[in-house]
């Protein structure tokens, strides 16, 4: 089975007899930031992943096996106007395109768990506290309806519903009503986990770590700059943001050992974040936004920065949820 969004595809039941496979992903590549595109035929199974700049990878199945990577991309792009693929595409969220990227690699932890014998809501816990990165594939009522639900090192990232449509991503209601379905109509779930270690999977792997690292920081930045610009605007506080960040982080060292500033694990410098320490993604975040609030309370400007934050908060609601941080 290859595994691929599950919302309604932005283009569907295109026939590959007609169409130049290469003009095709050069089309989307420009039209989205990031997706995928899906063959089907009675024999062969596959999907290309991209983004804007580059093939990402591929993966090919028949009843012979399963191929990865480029061979695959090779194979269905070869074979598209003989086999006349029915081919879907999808779009998918840019921040989440290197994890779907890795999918094909995944091995499997669980197999076919029923809700007769395991609770979803349990099993997701479980998966937390094994620090899982990986996904689980639910299947609710004999496929008519499913979801997947990714998560990294423990912590759910985001996923995909069949209910959903538009762009791949799913909400933490959407995750709560496929809790819900599950135990109502009954499902089987699959666990897999990426191996960020075994053979070919270490280079792309560490791309997908790096791409996530990227998009955290990019956030964290986001939320930082907007309390520079607060501070800068108020003439009475003459210490810089940088100054008053780091005597702040220096109180919460004992918490948070990364932040103390003569590690020199955590900087933060002319709107850009430096980070060479081992924290998780969780305690990062975590100890910024703890530290940040903190310091504006001191400062008299929480209520304007909360304010001015709203539309971050938003955007971000369903990742700071994710790390348990509620507003």
């Amino acid at each position: 089975m290859v595994i691929v969004p599950k919302e309604k595809p932005a283009v569907e039941n295109l026939s590959s007899y007609y169409l130049d496979i290469q003009k095709l992903l050069e089309h989307y590549q420009g039209e989205f930031d990031s997706g995928c595109i899906h063959f089907r035929s009675p024999s062969i199974e596959g999907a290309i992943f991209f983004d804007k700049d580059e093939l990402l990878t591929g993966v090919f199945q028949n009843k012979e096996g399963k191929l990865k990577g480029k061979a695959a991309v090779d194979n269905l792009t070869e074979l598209a106007a003989e086999h006349s693929f029915t081919i879907d595409v999808h779009e998918i969220d840019f921040g989440k395109i290197y994890f779907w990227a890795n999918l094909p690699a995944a091995e499997k932890v669980y197999e076919d768990l029923s809700t007769e014998f395991t609770d979803l809501e349990r099993l997701i816990k479980k998966m937390g506290q094994e620090k899982l990165t990986g996904y689980i594939d639910v299947s609710i009522n004999n496929g008519e309806e499913g979801g997947l639900i990714f998560l990294n090192n423990g912590n759910i990232i985001g996923g995909s519903c069949s209910w959903g449509k538009g762009k791949s991503g799913h909400s933490r209601e959407d995750l709560k009503l496929l809790i819900k379905k599950a135990k109502e109509s009954g499902g089987t779930f699959q666990v897999n986990r990426i191996s960020l270690t075994k053979g070919g999977v270490e280079k792309i792997s560490k791309e997908i770590t790096d791409k996530l690292s990227s998009n955290v920081f990019t956030m964290l930045e986001e939320f930082l700059g907007v309390l520079e610009r607060i501070i800068k605007s108020k003439k009475k506080i003459k210490t810089d943001c940088s100054t008053l960040l780091k005597k702040k982080f220096m109180g919460q060292a004992d918490k948070y050992e990364f932040l103390d500033p003569f590690l020199g694990e955590f900087e933060y410098s002319d709107n850009k974040i430096s980070f060479v320490g081992d924290a998780t993604t969780e305690d990062l975040v975590k100890g910024i936004i703890e530290s940040v609030n903190e310091l504006a309370d001191e400062l008299g400007i929480l209520p304007r920065l909360m304010k001015e934050l709203d539309p971050w908060f938003q955007e971000h609601a369903e990742e700071l949820a994710s790390y348990g941080i509620k507003f």
